[in-house]
């Protein structure tokens, strides 16, 4: 577990009451920009998945950042894509929503001059009218001089407030953005406990941990058929908790694959799976996973409302 950031440069007279600031912040950007790493490393948790694939985030995924001053409610919301399916088009509906109601937008640009165009017209077309700092991410990846003219296009744009040069892994620049963002949200009491670092319950960070081993221990289109159920969660005062899961894919042939010969990849995976769970939770865990085959489920607008991923369009 890593460390938060935190606001070293705020003055500790903006503790008092009436100067404390708290707000939502959507994270926004095109898929891979490094969103989840960005909150992960922000609250000093590993809350939402990350996988070097593509449209990992499916869902929000909310962490609270707590310092001397400030609350912010981080919201990494899921790529801005071309949709292709019920499903692309349900996920890009749920960041479009998510920045329209933040009080503040952090779109996230790539430092390279190839891809400044395409990320100048991806906040452009953001929803609401809510401030946008833009965190221009993998900084670590280009040399000082080529990254300036990028930050300087980006920074012309009407909607554009500040520019903000991080890289998420490298964990540098991360101060200075938690510092923006949080002179850019409004004077408000604290809006949760200081000590809590999300209102998601422990099943959803549960299944998003799922998501994150298939991603990672499985290729080509496995990982993006699959869903992740979580149908029962108990606790228990004494002995492990229990997590019963389904893992839902489309076809039988994807079934066979994420099982394995004599269930030995889908084994492998639980192993993973619940060491990283266990850990998150800071106690034991039984868990006992099934993988189902469901039809076309990315497609059919009833099975992602049913999975907890989608919802009318009209919403």
């Amino acid at each position: 577990m890593t460390e938060p950031a935190h606001m070293e440069n705020l003055p500790p007279e903006n503790i008092a009451p009436e100067t404390f600031r708290a707000g939502h912040v959507a994270l926004v950007g095109r898929p891979n920009i490094g969103k989840s790493t960005l909150l992960n490393a922000l609250v000093g948790q590993p809350l939402a998945a990350v996988s070097h694939k593509a449209q990992t985030t499916r869902l929000v995924v909310r962490g609270i950042l707590s310092g001397p001053g400030f609350q912010l409610v981080l919201e990494d919301t899921p790529g801005l894509l071309d949709p292709r399916s019920a499903l692309d088009r349900s996920m890009l509906r749920l960041a479009h929503r998510t920045a329209a109601y933040a009080d503040l937008v952090v779109a996230m640009a790539r430092p390279w001059t190839s891809t400044v165009a395409e990320d100048m017209q991806m906040i452009e077309s953001l929803p609401g009218h809510s401030p946008v700092v833009v965190a221009v991410n993998k900084i670590d990846l280009v040399d000082k001089p080529l990254l300036l003219p990028v930050m300087a296009q980006v920074a012309s744009l009407t909607r554009v407030s500040e520019v903000v040069p991080v890289s998420a892994t490298g964990r540098d620049g991360l101060d200075a953005l938690v510092c923006v963002m949080a002179c850019h949200v409004q004077t408000s009491p604290p809006l949760y406990p200081p000590d809590q670092v999300s209102d998601q319950p422990e099943r959803f960070f549960v299944a998003e941990i799922l998501r994150e081993q298939i991603m990672l221990r499985y290729h080509e289109e496995v990982p993006y058929a699959t869903a992740v159920e979580i149908e029962e969660f108990v606790e228990r005062d004494r002995g492990k908790d229990y997590v019963r899961a389904v893992i839902w894919v489309e076809r039988e042939s994807q079934r066979i694959i994420l099982v394995g010969k004599r269930g030995a990849a889908l084994k492998a995976l639980g192993i993973h799976a619940r060491t990283a769970v266990e850990q998150l939770l800071d106690r034991p865990v039984y868990l006992e996973l099934w993988v189902k085959v469901r039809p076309k489920w990315r497609d059919r607008e009833v099975d992602l409302v049913r999975l907890g991923l989608g919802s009318a369009p009209s919403q």
